[in-house]
């Protein structure tokens, strides 16, 4: 059964797999990318692959940061992993409580601030992310503002920002 293009039947049986296997839940996510050393050309670029196929996605910085502005800079990549995670789940968990939406939209902005990233200060990068979703149901507001501190609460990409995430970086000279 589906329920705002998401497979509950899925969800549910995926719920009760975990209820008896809490390893089940463990997933690694993973992306190799390479860096595009030719003039004119977008900067990195990275082959995503998931269950039906691939993706190859490119990115580049911005011009005032030494980019050509070719394709989207990796914050918006950024802010598109987190915009389509939180509508994700804002609307599973819809769709878990069999409530349709007849419309979803999702705007993800940030504010950052790149003195620190020029080696010019010790500032806070990204001084604020904010989501708005627009939403347009038949449900009460009152079980739409729970369906909203549901998602904060469960949110991968809001518990990214949220959390500290042990974060380990290493160099192989090759």
């Amino acid at each position: 059964m589906a329920i705002n293009n998401i497979n509950t039947e899925a969800m549910g049986k995926f719920v009760e797999e975990v209820k008896a296997n809490p390893e089940a839940a463990k997933k690694t996510k993973k992306v190799e990318g390479t860096w595009n050393f030719t003039p004119g050309e977008p900067q990195f670029e990275a082959v995503l692959e998931f269950k039906r196929g691939s993706e190859t996605v490119r990115a580049d910085f911005a011009p005032f940061m030494g980019g050509g502005g070719m394709k989207p800079d990796p914050i918006q990549y950024c802010l598109f992993g987190m915009a389509s995670c939180y509508a994700g789940t804002f609307v599973s968990l819809a769709a878990m409580e069999g409530i349709e939406l007849s419309h979803l939209s999702v705007t993800a902005e940030n504010r950052v601030e790149l003195t620190r990233t020029l080696g010019l200060s010790d500032n806070p990068i990204v001084e604020s992310v904010k989501i708005t979703l627009d939403v347009k149901t038949g449900a009460p507001e009152e079980k739409i503002r729970e369906l909203q501190r549901l998602a904060y609460e469960r949110c991968p990409g809001v518990y990214c920002l949220t959390n500290p995430i042990r974060l380990e970086t290493e160099v192989k000279l090759i």
